[in-house]
């Protein structure tokens, strides 16, 4: 995930003006828009409430997805996620970003139900789907490979603690910084680094013994623990 830089502060060289003043001004806005749509959603503004579906319901699938990797199991959820997200509206408080917000309850929607449910074997249609996980293809052969290794991943992970599975696959699969994980699953940033080291090492204990795992991972680009924050 590129960053600026070490050093780099020529993009927030003033609160009022130039480059820095521009970035607080959009972010002054993004929040005030936040604020009005949530006023017209509490509102029961039908329209308003289909609106903030509509944009944040790509971003929670592709999350709950990814740290689920079951199209069946990750639409359930988002309804789910989703419900508590209208309920809860009147809570709130504009302390965040309304996405950011969002993006709590549909981690902790993804928790409770990895809490509560036994450890199962990933069937390989369950992630068939999982398109954007895998790298490009060139023949049939790589995407039945890329496939089979998805689900091998995905059986791995079904292994690891709730925690474990969630702080890794919001940042191994989903991308997210180790500051971001932190702040969705409410936990320390040393905490969350530990889980994420926890979780590299079950999957390298694993890649060690099982080569179709191992090419898998190889061949996915994903950030080093170290690098990211």
């Amino acid at each position: 995930m590129a960053r600026p830089p070490p050093g780099n502060k020529s993009g927030s060289r003033s609160h009022y003006g130039g480059i820095g003043g521009d970035k607080d001004s959009a972010r002054t806005q993004a929040y005030a828009d936040d604020a009005a749509l949530v006023a017209r959603c509490i509102a029961r503004d039908v329209t308003a409430q289909r609106e903030l579906f509509r944009r944040e319901y790509p971003r929670v699938n592709a999350t709950l997805y990814r740290v689920l990797g079951s199209d069946r199991e990750s639409e359930d959820l988002v309804q789910d996620a989703f419900v508590e997200v209208f309920r809860s509206l009147p809570s709130f408080r504009g302390e965040a970003r309304l996405s950011t917000w969002i993006d709590r309850i549909a981690c902790r929607t993804a928790f409770q139900h990895l809490a509560r449910r036994r450890p199962a074997t990933v069937q390989l249609e369950v992630v068939a789907g999982h398109a954007e996980l895998t790298e490009p293809a060139e023949s049939p052969e790589r995407r039945v490979q890329a496939r089979e290794g998805l689900r091998r991943l995905y059986e791995v992970l079904a292994g690891l603690g709730t925690e474990t599975r969630l702080s890794l696959t919001l940042h191994l699969l989903d991308g997210r910084p180790i500051a971001e994980v932190a702040e969705l699953t409410g936990s320390s940033q040393i905490a969350t680094r530990v889980r994420i080291w926890r979780g590299r090492r079950a999957l390298e204990k694993a890649a060690a013994q099982d080569p179709v795992l191992a090419g898998y991972l190889d061949s996915s680009t994903h950030d080093d623990v170290e690098g990211d924050s």
